[in-house]
């Protein structure tokens, strides 16, 4: 662990680089002073730290790498997982997704000091980055602080108070408020064990959020335990002290022990005991032979149930928290009805009591027989239109379909011709002037008219290209798009963004990369060029799957620029990124709705978060990864992959509006915020809202994340050999 004079050293180091101003340097300063020299008042008290203080933390103060720094505004929480603080985000001010407002759990020293464990922090933030839950509160990234050399998890922020706030204000709750809690709870743990096997390991008050809109939250997920089938040594990978005192179960620091959901369902059930009455229901460490004291708004079933869930012996336990919960809901039920039936009545007649009873049980099961039938008779009917109207769309849509790729071949036929032309016309015009090879095979259009340009020394060729014809059309949303995008959860000012609607003419017929560059692709020029990354996503290893026809992710503005300079070297033909006007006029290819296919989307047409829907379209499958390009079928133009997997970089510079904007389809370069760039199309991580054909990101031009790749463009027209240097 640093001492407070190797901290401040580091903080002066910071300073004469340029990255703290002086004002910052004094204030970290002082409090890391404090936090390691506490004066005593006039009476020999020792003055307690002010909160932040023990890492050198202060409010207005900025933390994070130089590329991704963040200000402190206050102190939300601080425990021993380390301090919680609300920020702003002060590198893309809600460019990706999250509102400026960002909150930190900055880790302390002493989980990080050895580099293993600061590894096994990292991966776990990670994994708790894919999960995407409603009631799991949403973690954007990590980063570490120079300064302190403590990390730090970026999460959505939320307005509330955990449930440690809520029993103090409360005091006591009903067992239906705890059961309400806790199956969100549940619905939370299981969404994780069963996308990404993972166990929370410190289920405690502390770390269930409640909202001001009444939402449960689970947090802390970063130290969560991931079970790896086949590895043997999955204890390994989380903290044998993972847990908090009092809550954690008994075999949580057993030597090599497979982390198991009944972790959780331990501490779930002490949880439950302490909100049903106000305390633990053991002390820590609790040994076998002790015994809680039964609840007093208990029956003898429920807490018969309660008891298993933090039995001794896990094998006793319920498997899952969902098993405790319904347990006890059930246990609850059945003391209801039992205590709802009345005494027998010693007038009535037995007979005749249990006949009409029979009776009665007798009419109710025909009607619910004849209500069953008539149901049944509707669903039938009901699905038979559905298949019919199924039918009828499908050969509609396979009509228009055939229609449609015989028009574009004709179209893409004709655009091979005057490339051929073009080419023959470049040739002469240049006599004397060697030009670049071409063969046949691999420039003239082959794949119903895809473009491929060979490399001028005959080793292999370019991307895969589509022409895309001069025209014109609008560029950004109408206002009834825009008000479904908010319907769907859109802010405002991402809106505004995409406004004035404005007309736009593409004056020159270019060609567009068929798909985003590959990893296949990228691979080539890595190699060939000694290009080695930078930042903290690795191309080659993502986190996810990545075969060599899947997009490329990890890769900044300024690297996709050196790729085209590379591409456009290699093939004698000027490579660049579209315009944001070329991207969103071949992405719409001729429409205006949201999406090239429509106003609507499910995850059949394209890679997005499926956990979320858009305008009353089905939920569907999240992916939690990018998919092979061609996945999915492709826009009116032969793209592919316009809506989703990754957000693509485009030329221009990121401005607020399309105030001032070029009409002629050319890159907006001028103003702006130089350090940042247009990212479109939305990537497989992301609600479905930001897949719209008009929706505008930013990000800055030299980060690079495992969301974003490209696509290449260039000019139609051949134009001679390159002059190389």
């Amino acid at each position: 662990m640093h001492t407070a004079h190797e901290k401040i050293r580091e903080l002066r180091s910071l300073h004469e680089d340029g990255l703290l101003s002086q004002q910052e340097f004094d204030s970290r300063k002082n409090a890391i002073l404090d936090a390691e020299y506490a004066l005593p008042d006039a009476r020999g008290n020792q003055f307690p730290p002010r909160p932040g203080t023990e890492l050198g933390l202060m409010a207005g103060m900025e933390v994070g790498p130089p590329d991704r720094r963040y200000r402190l505004e206050r102190l939300i929480a601080h425990g021993g997982m380390g301090q919680v603080w609300q920020a702003t985000d002060l590198a893309t001010h809600a460019e990706l997704g999250h509102s400026a407002m960002v909150a930190l759990k900055i880790l302390p020293p002493q989980l990080t000091q050895s580099a293993a464990r600061a590894r096994l922090l990292v991966e776990e933030a990670t994994e708790a980055r894919k999960l995407a839950h409603e009631n799991i509160v949403r973690v954007y990234e990590w980063a570490r602080d120079p300064a302190t050399t403590s990390y730090f998890i970026i999460m959505e922020c939320l307005e509330g108070e955990d449930l440690d706030g809520v029993l103090a204000r409360e005091g006591r709750l009903t067992l239906e408020r705890a059961l309400a809690l806790t199956a969100a709870i549940a619905a939370a743990l299981e969404y994780a064990w069963d996308r990404r096997k993972l166990v929370h390991r410190d289920i405690k008050p502390g770390n269930v959020f409640v909202t001001a809109k009444g939402d449960i939250k689970l947090l802390d997920f970063g130290i969560a335990a991931r079970v790896r089938q086949g590895t043997g040594n999955a204890a390994a990978e989380a903290p044998g002290s993972a847990g908090t005192a009092g809550y954690r179960a008994p075999e949580a620091g057993t030597p090599r022990r497979e982390p198991a959901q009944s972790l959780d369902v331990y501490a779930v059930a002490i949880m439950i005991y302490q909100m049903l009455e106000g305390r633990l229901p053991f002390r820590a460490p609790r040994s076998a032979s002790d015994q809680a004291i039964k609840p007093a708004r208990l029956s003898e079933g429920q807490w018969a149930e309660l008891q298993r869930g933090f039995a001794w012996d896990s094998g006793a336990r319920p498997q899952t928290v969902m098993e405790l919960v319904a347990a006890l809901r059930n246990a609850a039920a059945d003391e209801t009805h039992a205590a709802a039936e009345p005494p027998p009545n010693e007038v009535q007649s037995e007979a005749a009591r249990l006949a009409k009873l029979a009776r009665q049980k007798l009419q109710r099961e025909e009607a619910k027989r004849t209500r069953a039938e008539h149901d049944a008779a509707r669903r039938v009917r009901r699905e038979a239109l559905r298949e019919q109207l199924r039918e009828r769309r499908a050969a509609g849509m396979e009509k228009a379909r055939v229609a449609e790729q015989e028009q574009r071949r004709v179209h893409q036929a004709k655009a091979a011709a005057a490339y051929r032309a073009e080419q023959q016309r470049a040739r002469t015009e240049n006599a004397g002037v060697t030009p670049p090879p071409v063969a046949d095979a691999e420039s003239s259009p082959s794949e119903h008219g895809i473009l491929r340009d060979a490399f001028v020394d005959g080793s292999g060729h370019g991307p895969a290209m589509v022409e895309i014809a001069a025209g014109r059309f609008q560029m950004g949303s109408p206002e009834h798009e825009r008000k479904k995008a908010i319907e769907a959860g859109a802010q405002l000012a991402w809106l505004e963004r995409e406004t004035p609607q404005h007309w736009v003419g593409i004056e020159q017929a270019f060609v567009l990369g068929r798909s985003a560059v590959t990893v296949g692709e990228w691979r080539r020029f890595a190699m060939a060029a000694n290009w080695r990354p930078h930042g903290e996503v690795n191309w080659a290893s993502p986190g996810f799957r990545q075969a060599e026809d899947h997009p490329v992710v990890g890769v900044s503005w300024d690297d996709a620029q050196k790729y085209v300079r590379w591409l456009s070297e290699q093939t004698g033909q000027h490579y660049r990124l579209p315009s944001e006007a070329e991207w969103e006029y071949a992405c719409r290819a001729g429409t205006k709705t949201a999406f090239s296919f429509g106003d609507s989307i499910d995850t059949s047409r394209a890679n997005y978060d499926g956990n979320y829907s858009y305008g009353g379209s089905p939920k569907g499958v999240f992916r939690q990864g990018t998919t092979p390009a061609g996945a999915f079928a492709p826009n009116r133009w032969g793209l592919y992959d316009m809506h989703g997997n990754v957000w693509e970089w485009v030329q221009d510079v990121v401005h607020d509006n399309y105030i001032g904007a070029p009409a002629d389809g050319g890159a907006w370069e001028e103003g702006g915020d130089q350090g940042r760039r247009i990212l479109r199309g939305g990537s497989w991580l992301y609600n479905p809202r930001y897949l719209r054909s008009a929706l505008r990101n930013g990000y800055s031009a030299v980060l690079s994340n495992d969301i974003v790749g490209f696509r290449v463009a260039r000019a139609l027209a051949v134009t001679g050999n390159l002059q190389r240097n």
